[in-house]
């Protein structure tokens, strides 16, 4: 069987797997459509995203269009007469126009098993929810977000101390196998599309900077899985005094019944600082004041007391 020509579509780290595995296999990547170069970081340098440094490296042309409909954008999809088209983690929605390029359509890789958590932040609505399993779907896309038939799906455990940043990589990589599988089932029609079910449907919009401040009234349990899932970015974060304080990880205690309002500091020393929730209580051990590094409670207690009696999100 000839090769087949893929255009893969893709942005950030999590697509890099994808895209690694496609360019060591039998078919030919013809471009990569990636996202535009942005500023990031505290310098708000302008950086590549970084599929585009993996497939410059590899010498593969990339296109980088502003929208989705530009007349010239979809020309040059034409022009390269791709077979398949393979979507991981682009970042916007794919019109019908260029769905239908390829003959053997478009396909994408997911981080949940579909239809549970359609939308932009799969990993992180997976480990809110208290999920104990998730895992990838490679399905056909349709102009329904993340509605699409489904080829195959593969699962994981999520660990009790599983973040976000560790919980994706882990994805990626079993989201290449996946997408390999699928594509080599397609080709010999072992692998067959099937209509997604009709419940258990659940959705998972981006993230916003105002579901990452934690609200101490919630229980503990749930605000250690707010600071896993928005781990190592964008940080689930609150305040001391007047400034912002991210909270890189913690560990909530479900046993003690604080007997002081939710957001009380309770105790601080090196093991951690314990704070009042509205269910058990919260052991903040690594914490980020804005402006300052990364650092661990007790080295952060050192520079920046926090005395029991302290309101945090108070500012």
């Amino acid at each position: 069987m000839a090769p087949w020509r893929i255009v893969f579509f893709g942005t950030p780290a999590f697509a890099c797997p994808s895209l690694e595995r496609l360019l060591a296999g039998p078919d030919v990547v013809v471009a990569l459509v990636c996202q535009p170069d942005r500023p990031r970081g505290r310098g708000l340098a302008v950086v590549a995203p970084e599929t585009k440094q993996l497939a410059v490296a590899r010498d593969v042309p990339v296109l980088q269009p502003d929208r989705m409909r530009d007349p010239a954008f979809q020309d040059e999809l034409r022009r390269l007469a791709p077979d398949l088209v393979v979507v991981a983690a682009y970042g916007r929605i794919l019109p019908r126009a260029v769905l239908d390029v390829p003959p053997h359509g478009s396909i994408n890789v997911h981080a949940s098993l579909l239809p549970r958590h359609r939308g932009a932040a799969p990993i992180q609505a997976a480990i809110l929810a208290g999920d104990r399993t998730t895992g990838v779907t490679i399905m056909m896309m349709s102009e329904e977000m993340d509605a699409g038939d489904i080829l195959l799906q593969r699962s994981t455990p999520i660990a009790p101390d599983d973040t976000a940043g560790r919980l994706g990589e882990r994805l990626a990589l079993l989201g290449a196998e996946a997408l390999a599988e699928a594509i080599e089932g397609l080709k010999h029609g072992t692998v067959r599309p099937a209509p997604q079910p009709a419940d258990g449907v659940t959705f998972a919009p981006r993230i916003d900077r105002a579901q990452t401040r934690l609200d101490w009234a919630m229980p503990a349990e749930q605000l250690e899985r707010a600071v896993r899932a928005f781990a190592p970015a964008p940080s689930a974060f609150t305040t001391l005094g007047s400034r912002v304080l991210k909270v890189h990880r913690a560990v909530a205690e479900q046993d003690v019944e604080p007997t002081r309002p939710p957001g009380t500091v309770l105790e601080s020393g090196p093991g951690g600082i314990w704070v009042s929730t509205g269910a058990g209580r919260l052991r903040l051990v690594e914490l980020q004041l804005e402006g300052r590094r990364r650092l661990s409670v007790a080295d952060f207690l050192a520079g920046h007391p926090v005395p029991p009696g302290t309101c945090l999100g108070a500012g």
